[in-house]
């Protein structure tokens, strides 16, 4: 995963975007996708890989900016889910600075290095040039919003992953798409998120995450409390942000009708 800005993938021939956000569920999330491409992919790369969904899908897909995206909301169901900053950043931290001995290029650019101390880790992040930031660690509405606007028209919280992917199947359903399966369980690395508690350990990290990561939690986490997002307890289920729904369920009640009207008159209807 590199720095890149295209965040979305662009379905050729479904009316289709997905908002990838790196450490929630995006691998789980790309693996279900890529049911939905008509030709077997070509081997080598991961489904993970944003070069995957680049140069191996047979120019069935392809990664396009938030911004390109924005300007296809008229005509595209676009869907992304997000993460408890706190809980996204400890998730980076492990599997980026801890389980892999070299660590991805755009974070070494950072200053990040394999092994080195949790506090460290969120000093060189927060403070880091918002144009060298590795995707994993980008603020969650700098890879969603463009112009200060949400661009998904669903956007689901990790933390109810079930229900938010029911919830998202449904609205695809009523957008006429393709039904996607049940989403598998792909890197599942922690037990719990007592974690969480414990590496945020001052109100100096605390503060600093609060201050870099405003964004994500003013926009996806202000129902909840700094304490409960830190303790990591399950959170009061509420339901996925979205938009478009009242104009999806008249498009699908005018479509319904229509072929009604169209059945009753055929004459070769059969009863």
């Amino acid at each position: 995963m590199s720095k890149s800005p295209r965040h979305f993938i662009l379905f050729r021939d479904i009316p289709l975007l997905y908002g990838r956000v790196p450490k929630v569920a995006n691998s789980s999330i790309k693996a279900t996708l890529c049911k939905l491409l008509a030709h077997r992919p070509d081997g080598g790369i991961k489904t993970t890989a944003d070069r995957f969904w680049r140069e191996n899908t047979h120019g069935e897909t392809q990664l396009v900016t938030p911004q390109q995206a924005r300007r296809l909301r008229s005509s595209h169901f676009s869907f992304s889910f997000v993460r408890n900053p706190f809980d996204r950043l400890v998730a980076a931290y492990n599997n980026k600075i801890l389980e892999i001995e070299d660590v991805p290029m755009p974070m070494k650019t950072m200053g990040l290095h394999h092994g080195m101390a949790f506090d460290h880790f969120i000093d060189i992040v927060c403070k880091a040039d918002p144009e060298l930031m590795d995707n994993h660690v980008r603020p969650q509405t700098e890879m969603l919003l463009c112009a200060n606007k949400l661009v998904p028209k669903f956007v689901g919280r990790m933390e109810h992953m079930n229900d938010h992917w029911r919830r998202l199947r449904r609205r695809m359903k009523l957008e006429g798409l393709p039904t996607l399966g049940a989403i598998p369980q792909k890197n599942v690395r922690r037990e719990g998120r007592n974690d969480i508690r414990i590496l945020f350990h001052s109100t100096a990290l605390i503060d600093m995450v609060i201050e870099r990561y405003e964004g994500d939690f003013n926009r996806f986490y202000s129902d909840y409390s700094v304490d409960i997002l830190l303790d990591g307890r399950q959170l009061n289920k509420l339901p996925p942000l979205q938009r478009g729904v009242v104009k999806a369920k008249k498009r699908q009640r005018a479509q319904l009708s229509a072929w009604a009207r169209g059945a009753l008159c055929h004459p070769n209807r059969v009863t």
